[in-house]
């Protein structure tokens, strides 16, 4: 530690509390995580969307007559908490939920001509933020990231699998 302290008093500078843990990939990621979170919620809040409303909206936009559990699955959220993401975007009229055909049990998720145009809308507030939050990389440096990422990501999915 530098030594610099705030007001005098012997605390360390907030940027300097967690300089142990700034070493830690997984601690990094979850504050850069923070600073994207909060920022697209703001983003997306006209349109009354979160992250994960609109993750879910995206998805649903994707890939119509998925099932509640695929969702989910797709998503790594637990059902009953997708369920309540859900009631929502049902509530706003983005999507419907019917009785699949095939298996009466399951519930096929339909987003609706409003859900289509509100996906479209917020996926380019999406891509403005995101521009936003990466325009200190170029496009390989941000390439990499998320190449690196999907590897941290997929090393962890087989690491789950074979243990």
């Amino acid at each position: 530690m530098s030594g610099r302290t705030t007001r005098g008093r012997g605390v360390p500078l907030a940027s300097e509390r967690d300089a142990s843990l700034r070493e830690f990939a997984g601690y990094t990621m979850k504050r850069a995580f923070h600073v994207i979170q909060s920022d697209v919620n703001r983003v997306l809040e006209p349109l009354g969307l979160r992250m994960v409303s609109f993750s879910a909206l995206v998805v649903i936009a994707d890939n119509p007559g998925l099932r509640q559990s695929e969702l989910a699955e797709t998503l790594m959220i637990e059902r009953p908490n997708l369920v309540l993401v859900l009631d929502t975007l049902e509530r706003m009229g983005l999507i419907t939920r019917n009785v699949a055909p095939e298996d009466r049990r399951a519930l096929a998720i339909e987003p609706t001509a409003e859900g289509r145009r509100l996906c479209e809308a917020a996926k380019e507030e999406v891509r403005r933020h995101d521009r936003r939050m990466t325009q200190g990389l170029d496009e390989c440096e941000r390439a990499g990231l998320i190449a690196a990422l999907r590897r941290i990501e997929s090393a962890t999915a087989r690491e789950e699998n074979d243990g």
